[in-house]
């Protein structure tokens, strides 16, 4: 009897206080860096850090999240989503599934989704099926979209001719005869 009500008390405890605890230390402070979750309300997996202290170069490949809080130079290549930290400087071509970029990064990107935040920039050509600018972000390159739609068209007016300015009402008045 008394035992249930105080397993039910103590899980909820530690669920509280393991969400508290693992969003900022997987994510940081900055909460405009945090992916969004996923559609089963699951936060995506980070596995890879490379720490405000870290300075990594080279070739990175992962099937999970990463978020770069330091500098990293080279590839990046992910089937999962890269978290780019206001602290942090990638000098890099990158290939993800979604990017969030809070900090600075030069080379080109490949993804589903790109995010830059109020604090982000980049320099860098985009393949890309959606951006998101927030007000203040800053990018430089080239942005190819892969579902493009097709620009409207101005169609001829409906109306017919129209009458050329300083024209006498006579003279339109002969134009409608014919």
């Amino acid at each position: 009897m008394f035992g249930r009500d105080k397993e039910k008390v103590s899980t909820t405890a530690q669920s509280a206080a393991t969400a508290s605890t693992a969003a900022p230390a997987a994510y940081g402070s900055n909460t405009a860096a945090r992916p969004v979750a996923s559609t089963d309300g699951q936060m995506p997996k980070i596995e890879t850090v490379v720490g405000a202290n870290c300075r990594f170069s080279g070739t990175m490949q992962s099937d999970g999240g990463i978020r770069i809080d330091g500098v990293f130079e080279g590839n990046l290549h992910t089937t999962g989503n890269i978290v780019v930290t206001e602290s942090a400087t990638v000098i890099a071509e990158i290939q993800a599934y979604n990017i969030t970029v809070s900090g600075s990064i030069k080379g080109n990107i490949t993804a589903n989704k790109i995010e830059i935040t109020e604090t982000g920039k980049l320099w860098g050509d985009l393949n890309i099926n959606t951006i998101l600018l927030h007000e203040g972000a800053y990018h430089e390159g080239q942005t190819n979209m892969a579902n493009a739609v097709a620009p409207p068209s101005i169609e001829p007016s409906r109306l017919g001719r129209l009458p050329q300015i300083g024209a006498s009402s006579k003279s339109l008045k002969d134009e409608e005869k014919s």
